[in-house]
Order: C-alpha cells, then sequence, then structure tokens
C-alpha cells in the first residue's frame, strides 16, 4: 500500500446484458477486511487480538501465507511498530486491536501520527475513512462491529482512487511560482528552512537541485532530517529550540525564507511576535490549512513539492552567496568551540550521550535511527550524520515517551536490510519494554540503546534551569535491564567506562539478532544551545540561560 497512489483493482468481470458487472463471492466481513487489505499490497499489520475483533483474526489464520501479524504485547506498541514501518517504507502502516481499552490504548499514537503526517489504517472491533494516500497523509480508524465481521456480504473489490470535492493536491498556480522565482532571484541572503514535507512527497532529488540552483543555506525541522545528506556543503544544521545556532540565529537576518514542506512549529519559530520579520516568506506545502496559520506567507505556493519544486526550476537563476554564508560559518565556529567540541570530547569522566551517537556514525552512516523523546533525542539529531533519506524516526509533534521500541520494531519490519538502531532513555524505555516480546519472537535484529542517566533528564534539565533546581519526581529507580532483557532471552551488556565504548557498539552493531545495550551517561548532562521559552529564535543560550522570565516559566506551564 503505496502512499503515492492507490491502484490496486483486480476483480474480475463478465458481462450480462450488455452491463459490466462485477464478479462476486458470498463471504463474511471479516474476510472482507483481509481481502480489501490485501487487494491495496498490504503485506504486514501489527496488532492484540480481543473478544471484539475475534472474528477478523479468525479470518486472518487463512491468509498467513499472504499477510504476516506481528502480535505486540499492548495496543500502543501496535500503533507505533506502525508508525515506524510506514516512515521507514513509505507505505502505509497497519494495526489491529480490540474494543474498549483495546482500541483507546491506540489513541496516543493515532495523535502522534496526526501530528507527524504518519500514514497509518487502524482497524478497531465495534466504519468510515477519508482518503489517507494522497495529499498530506495521516491516520485513518476504522470502526466495526463484530456482527459486521461476522455477517456475509456479496463481495467484490472496487479501489476508491477519489472523492468528491476532496483535492488531495492543488494544482500549482503560475502566477505564485513566478511570483517565487522573483523574489528568490532577488535575494540577497536566502534560507531554505525544509521539513518531512519533503520526504513525504518523495521530492528528495527535485528539493536537491531546487537548493544547489538558487545556493542557499538549509535548514532542517526534526522531521527533516535525512531528506538530504547531512554533509551536503550546503547543509547549516537543524532548526528549533535545542537546533544549531547559525541557523535559528540568522532566521531573523534573512531578506527571503522559502518554507517548504514544514509547518512552522512553535519549536521551530519560538515567540512568534520576534520571528523572521524581517524576511518575506515563501511557503510551499500541500495542506492549504497551514498556510498563514502561524507565520503569514508574501507568496505561498500549493501543491505536492516534487511537483512545485520540479516547475520552479526553471525560472530560477543560478545562484551563489558566498558572504552569507561565511556569516553561518562564523557562528557554527562559536558553536564548535562552545558546546560540540565539549559535547564530543568531555573533560568528565562520565560518557556523554553525544560520544555514544557520534561512535554509531562511525560504525554506520546508513543506519536507521530511531528515537524516544528527552535528551536523547536532541541529542541524536543534532550529531547523527544521514547519508539517505527515511534514515532518522522520532515522535517530533506530540513528543510521545515510549514511541522508540516498538517504532524501532516497525522500521526493521520494514526495512530488513538495513541496520535499526533504537536510542532511548531510562524512563522512555519502561513505558513500552514489553516489546522485547516481539524481538524475541521474530529474532529482529534491532539494536538497543538504552542511555541510562537515572533521571526523566529532559524534564530534570528544565528543572534545573527554570524551577530553582526543584527536582520533583524526576531521579529514577531503575530495574535490571540486563536481568530483563535475560528474561526475553536477549544479547545484552551494560557499559559505564568510556574506553569500553567503542567495542561495546561493535559488538552489538555485529551481533546478528536484538541487542540491548544499556550505557550508562552523566546523570546531570544539559542539551545545549537552548531557546528559553518566549524567547525569540535569535536568543539562543550557548551554555547559560540568562532569560528566565515570569514569562517563560508561563509558557513552560501552560
Amino acid at each position: 500500500m503505496k502512499t503515492a497512489s492507490m491502484t490496486s483493482d483486480n476483480s474480475q468481470e463478465h458481462k450480462h446484458n450488455h452491463v459490466t458487472l462485477p464478479v462476486t463471492e458470498t463471504i463474511s466481513g471479516s474476510q472482507a477486511i483481509i481481502k480489501c487489505l490485501l487487494a491495496e499490497g498490504v503485506t504486514k499489520i501489527f496488532g492484540y487480538p480481543g473478544g471484539a475483533i475475534m472474528p477478523t483474526y479468525d479470518a486472518l489464520m487463512d491468509f498467513e501465507d499472504q499477510l504476516q501479524h506481528l502480535l505486540v504485547r499492548h495496543e500502543q506498541g501496535a500503533v507505533h511498530a506502525a508508525q515506524g514501518y510506514a516512515r521507514a517504507s513509505g507505505e502505509v502502516g497497519v494495526c489491529i486491536a480490540t474494543s474498549g481499552p483495546g482500541a483507546t490504548n491506540l489513541i496516543t499514537g493515532i495523535a502522534d501520527a496526526f501530528l507527524d503526517s504518519t500514514p497509518l489504517v487502524c482497524i478497531t472491533g465495534q466504519v468510515f475513512a477519508h482518503l489517507l494516500e494522497s495529499g498530506r497523509p495521516g491516520p485513518v480508524l476504522i470502526d466495526i462491529t463484530k456482527n459486521a465481521q461476522i455477517d456475509s456480504l456479496e463481495f467484490f473489490y472496487q479501489a476508491c482512487r477519489n472523492v468528491s470535492s476532496y483535492e488531495p493536491s492543488p494544482k500549482p498556480n503560475q502566477l505564485a511560482l513566478a511570483q517565487a522565482a522573483d523574489l528568490i532571484n532577488s535575494a540577497k541572503k536566502p534560507l531554505v528552512v525544509f521539513g518531512q514535507g519533503v520526504i513525504l512527497g518523495e521530492a528528495e532529488a527535485e528539493f536537491l537541485a531546487f537548493a544547489e540552483r538558487i545556493g542557499a543555506p538549509l535548514a532542517s525541522t526534526i522531521l527533516g532530517l535525512s531528506a538530504i545528506p547531512t554533509n551536503h556543503p550546503q547543509y547549516v544544521g537543524m532548526l528549533g529550540m535545542h537546533g544549531n545556532y547559525a541557523p535559528n540565529r540568522m532566521t531573523n537576518e534573512c531578506d527571503v525564507l522559502i518554507a517548504i514542506g514544514m509547518r512552522f512549529d512553535d519549536r521551530v519559530t519560538s515567540n512568534l511576535n520576534f520571528y523572521a520579520k524581517q524576511a518575506q516568506v515563501i511557503h510551499f506545502e500541500i495542506d492549504p490549512s497551514e498556510i498563514n496559520k502561524n507565520v503569514q506567507a508574501d507568496v505561498a505556493v500549493l501543491g505536492d513539492v516534487k511537483q512545485t519544486l520540479a516547475e520552479i526550476l526553471k525560472q530560477l537563476r543560478l545562484s551563489k552567496h558566498n558572504q552569507w554564508f561565511k556569516q553561518f560559518a562564523d557562528l557554527h565556529q562559536v558553536e564548535q568551540q562552545l558546546i560540540i567540541d565539549k559535547d564530543l570530547k568531555p573533560g568528565s569522566e562520565a560518557i556523554n550521550m553525544a560520544e555514544v551517537v557520534a561512535s554509531i556514525n562511525e560504525l554506520d552512516e546508513n543506519a536507521i535511527i530511531v528515537t524516544d523523546v528527552g535528551q536523547h533525542q536532541m541529542v541524536a539529531c543534532r550529531y547523527a550524520n544521514f547519508k539517505q533519506t527515511r534514515s532518522f524516526i522520532t515522535s517530533g509533534g506530540l513528543g510521545t515517551m515510549g514511541f522508540c521500541l516498538p517504532a524501532a520494531i516497525g522500521a526493521k519490519i520494514a526495512c530488513p536490510e538495513r541496520q535499526v538502531v533504537g536510542l532511548v532513555g531510562d524512563g522512555g524505555v519502561q513505558m513500552t519494554i514489553q516489546e522485547l516480546a516481539v524481538l524475541m519472537e521474530h529474532d529482529l535484529a534491532v539494536k538497543v540503546i538504552i542511555l541510562n542517566n537515572r533521571f526523566l533528564g529532559m524534564v530534570r534539565q528544565w528543572q534545573e534551569l527554570y524551577f530553582d533546581k526543584r527536582y520533583a519526581s524526576t531521579e529514577m529507580c531503575n530495574p535490571n535491564f540486563g536481568l530483563i532483557a535475560d528474561g526475553y532471552g536477549i544479547a545484552n551488556k551494560q557499559i559505564s567506562a568510556r574506553e569500553d565504548l567503542s567495542a561495546a557498539l561493535k559488538t552489538m552493531m555485529d551481533h546478528q539478532g536484538p541487542f540491548v545495550l544499556e550505557v550508562m551517561v552523566a546523570q546531570q548532562d544539559n542539551v545545549f544551545p537552548i531557546i528559553t521559552p518566549g524567547a525569540s529564535v535569535a536568543e539562543m543560550c550557548l551554555g547559560e540561560v540568562t532569560k528566565t522570565t515570569d514569562y517563560a516559566i508561563e509558557v513552560i506551564t501552560s
């Protein structure tokens, strides 16, 4: 089931009174569900059975040679695994659960998929869907009563290719394209900010051609990471609260801000009252509801970015902006000296999270990195290197703890030939730790790294910076993760010394099956730079928070 199109109507037909009619068969509703999934090309589903969905599970047994079901240990694991599968493969993820708590346990993942535009079909036992295969993708919930699963019907499959009045991909407006081209061609200090829309639109090649033509600095949102190689000479880093110093600062210095496939989330913009007020804004976007929602666009280019970027290319001049890039380089050097060098080569005895990420880069730059939520997530965003698209999977909009392990399972099922590394904290891993059973049952070679700082690290950091070091309920009393892995028959190791890091990571990566590596990291390290809530993107702090205003506290707690 590809997110690009829905094209699988393979029903047979016969002639009757000169009218073409589909051949039907009498089957149960549950059999029809399975046949519809197969007709759409679905080969993997993640789920957990229960009373209201039992007829569909019974029908599934007759199609086990065509449709693999992976039994998770909690419904939240099913929806996150489907998310990981969708994000890694570009196909629609499918999960299935029963009624009541089975269905409600899917809600967090559905909300997460909605905010991160992840295409999912969630089937629960208890009937309505919109097109998820085109335009901006997202989740669909199909709730099916038990009697509908059991009763018979005359079945034939007919793919739904369009819905009246729904235009998933607006036709590009030629005037808007011309206006955007004029602004870009005349820009002295252009900045491109790109998001996951580039990946969802499979527009990586078109984006690079566009970017290299206009010669502008390129800055990514968290979900845009891996759309282009991180070593591309025009790439200047990540935007956002814990992003890179130069792109955040220079957002408020550029004369033309070119936003491509991103939605101006508050973690990117910080205080909108002080965001890029000096710039002309061009917004390339497929979803009309995102235009002018947060940031007013001077030119809005609606449409699929794969098409709009290709169409505008012929109107753009080949440009270079060497002096503008030098300003980025100067700011990057400041960050290098004050933050990056200390992160990668700390003087402390304890291992730093950034060292772990950098060591993964050295072993496999083609790995899919899946993170949970917290400090380790921000460190991975800052220090992971990517050479190919769909290599970074994380919970962006919702920030769901417990996302990593099941999402990594889904990614490995989608891409069995690629190394999949899950980075998770000691807090987040305990929210879905039961999904280690799926690794055990299917011998999935997912490599899980628990970065254990014995704290809910990001919350602790904010308590230190904004709540007078009042560490309320953030210190963790953890179990023996090695014994838990042993219980599932999963190879594991714990390290705390820097000299053991490289060898332990190589052992993990070389291992043929699943592996859990627990790395004891510094307890009270903070992630810098940081933009204090309520501050401007130009007020990024490089190590000492100077803006702890009452307004910031109000933003944090609201």
